[in-house]
């Protein structure tokens, strides 16, 4: 998904936990598409947090009546120096990219998708889905891998059974579990957990770690701060345990963690970067390359940016207009 805006706010509550402070990040409601949108409620980013270890991008939706907004339809769009991590709870979506993957996003099963020097792909809502509802993730890959070739991943995690918790683990390592997706970017964490109701578990983790648990489906308490549905719950690194009790209905959450990147990002629409200029180039090939701009003379012989795409698909999004002012690295 996209439609990435630079500059929006979202407020930003600070509660003590038990060994280091809580912030509470509100949702954001921004709709994908046009009259019978979407609609997805976006956690990060925002100016007050633009990373929690490398990830960068976390939009939540659902459950979606397919039937009144259309679904997901997002067509041919492009991405660079990040990773994409679909995860649905309900219905289904087909994945097509210019790196010759196709892959069907279902409950319960991860598909990874790493952008690399660059890539472009589709995301459509399956025609036989009634009802959609998962989250969209992004994270930006560090300085060492972000130039690297693109590729594509699926995997369908076994279920962890702890007393009051069941978890998915499909990224990285967590209660004995550990995912063998490759991500080029070390010391990352996602899984979903699924708590039975009124259940309080004690995970340990690791503590040069930062932690984000969204509440997916109700409110829960994340180490003693109430954290609302659809919400966010950003925990520094300096816990060893993470404490995380359901009310009186099951309850799901989304957790993802990570060592802090260490890097500054540019993060505009579907690109991440270092630098305004890198941008700028990013957007200028993408144009070019996919005829919505004039091709520049400089750019015979080089190897396509964003690759090539099967014909008889939905027509590509073209790139929004820069902003007038300059685009900052944040970290």
């Amino acid at each position: 998904m996209s439609n990435l805006d630079e500059h929006a706010e979202i407020d930003v509550l600070a509660v003590e936990g038990s060994a280091t402070t809580t912030e509470i990040l509100e949702p954001r409601v921004v709709p994908l598409g046009g009259v019978r949108a979407m609609t997805v409620y976006r956690t990060l980013p925002q100016r007050q947090r633009s990373l929690v270890g490398a990830w960068c991008f976390l939009d939540h939706f659902g459950p979606d009546d397919v039937s009144a907004t259309g679904g997901m339809q997002v067509a041919r769009h492009p991405h660079t120096g990040l990773a994409t991590v679909s995860w649905l709870f309900a219905g289904r979506v087909e994945h097509l990219d210019s790196g010759g993957n196709t892959g069907s996003v279902v409950p319960g099963e991860l598909n990874l998708m790493i952008a690399g020097r660059g890539i472009t792909h589709q995301e459509l809502s399956d025609p036989a889905t009634s009802t959609l509802h998962g989250v969209q993730l992004w994270y930006a890959l560090p300085e060492q891998t972000r130039f690297g070739e693109n590729a594509f991943e699926h995997y369908a995690p076994e279920p962890v059974i702890r007393p009051g918790v069941t978890a998915r683990v499909f990224i990285g390592s967590l209660l004995g579990s550990t995912s063998p997706i490759e991500t080029r970017t070390p010391d990352l964490l996602g899984a979903e957990l699924i708590l039975e109701p009124g259940a309080s578990v004690r995970l340990p983790v690791r503590s040069d770690f930062e932690y984000a648990v969204l509440a997916e489906n109700t409110a829960v308490t994340v180490n003693s701060a109430a954290v609302d549905h659809r919400f966010l719950a950003y925990l520094p690194p300096g816990s060893e345990t993470l404490v995380i009790t359901a009310g009186e209905r099951e309850t799901r959450i989304i957790l993802l963690g990570g060592v802090p990147l260490g890097e500054r990002i540019v993060m505009w629409w579907n690109f991440v970067g270092r630098s305004h200029e890198e941008i700028i180039e990013y957007r200028r090939r993408y144009q070019a390359e996919l005829d919505f701009d004039p091709a520049d003379p400089a750019d015979a012989g080089k190897r396509a940016l964003f690759g090539e795409f099967p014909a008889g698909q939905p027509r590509p999004v073209p790139a929004p207009p820069l902003p007038n002012s300059r685009l900052v690295p944040r970290g």
